[in-house]
């Protein structure tokens, strides 16, 4: 149950969190909480950022990083988080009905290349944490993005997740590489149906990371990571334990299976973030330039964080209560 004073509170806000929150926390009937989804498109956060598209389909003039992005410097520090794909993982994430973004698809195919050697946008690049948001995206707006997918196939450690820098040698998973990549397998299973490759390279990366409990490295059982209780939203690319147990959430009512006892760790640390009205405080911001800001600054109550930490303990909770 959530507390009436802090559920209005979680109500009170954009379509794209509201629409989240009636159907997963307030328990909206399907009627209720997919009219507001519907609004996303034409209301708020979601109508701002389609109207920055580029009539060639992207956003910012650039697959990953803006057109006029050249690298950082002390005047814009940080990853810029205007261009194609990450405005694609916003509306996405959002809820958007991609009938919103029709012809996008083929516009991308046509005139968006990686920054890093110019490939087609929907073949996927080197990174395995981009080839998962586009895996992601490309599922989403009905593109063909099954090379993706067998990419990961092809691309998993002997660990069982995967890492970024793989092509500069690494053998070792990483736990931010490996839940972006994980995101992305997910996504394109619900929305095709996977094989049963595609599911074991996703069972196996949830056992790397469950082994690990969410949090500590296999060789020293140290925490992986100070990053692990940064929380912050958006959630950008960085992995904590908020980003993690809330994704093993997904994957367990995708799965139809109950929580794995290995995340309780990780559970405790949402919940021991929370603050004593209900809320989660918004542990940062990201460096880098944005269309427009979607959340509060860092030390202020979060909706975003608060919705995500209170789902994620519902999930926990309820699952406990029927044991």
């Amino acid at each position: 149950m959530v507390e009436p004073a802090l559920l209005d509170w979680l109500l009170d806000t954009d379509p794209a969190l509201r629409w989240q929150v009636e159907r997963d926390l307030a328990g909206a009937p399907e009627e209720v909480w997919s009219a507001t989804r519907a609004r996303v498109a034409t209301e708020g956060f979601g109508a701002r950022l389609l109207a920055l598209q580029d009539d060639d389909g992207q956003w910012a003039g650039g697959a990953f990083f803006p057109q006029d992005f050249h690298g950082e410097t002390p005047e814009e520090p940080g990853q810029p988080w205007t261009a194609t794909t990450w405005s694609l993982n916003a509306l996405r994430e959002w809820g958007l009905d991609p009938a919103a973004l029709a012809g996008t698809a083929e516009k991308l195919a046509e005139h968006s290349r990686w920054e890093y050697d110019g490939s087609a946008y929907w073949g996927g690049e080197v990174d395995c944490c981009i080839n998962g948001w586009t895996l992601a995206n490309g599922a989403w707006l009905g593109a063909d993005v099954s090379g993706i997918a067998r990419w990961f196939v092809e691309h998993q450690t002997d660990e069982g997740g995967w890492n970024c820098e793989w092509e500069n040698g690494s053998v070792r998973s990483s736990f931010h590489s490996t839940l972006n990549a994980l995101k992305g397998v997910l996504a394109y299973e619900a929305a095709t149906g996977g094989d049963d490759e595609l599911r074991a390279a996703r069972h196996a990366a949830e056992e790397y990371l469950l082994s690990r409990r969410l949090l500590h490295r296999a060789t020293t059982g140290e925490v992986v990571g100070p990053w692990t209780t940064w929380f912050a939203y958006p959630f950008r690319s960085v992995y904590t334990a908020l980003n993690a147990t809330d994704w093993f959430r997904s994957a367990a009512l995708h799965d139809a299976v109950p929580p794995d006892p290995r995340i309780a760790e990780a559970v405790g640390v949402v919940r021991g973030a929370r603050q004593a009205d209900g809320r989660w405080l918004q542990g940062r911001r990201y460096p880098g330039r944005v269309w427009f800001d979607v959340d509060v600054p860092p030390g202020e109550p979060s909706p975003w964080l608060t919705f995500y930490g209170t789902r994620v303990l519902a999930w926990w909770d309820e699952a406990a209560a029927r044991d």
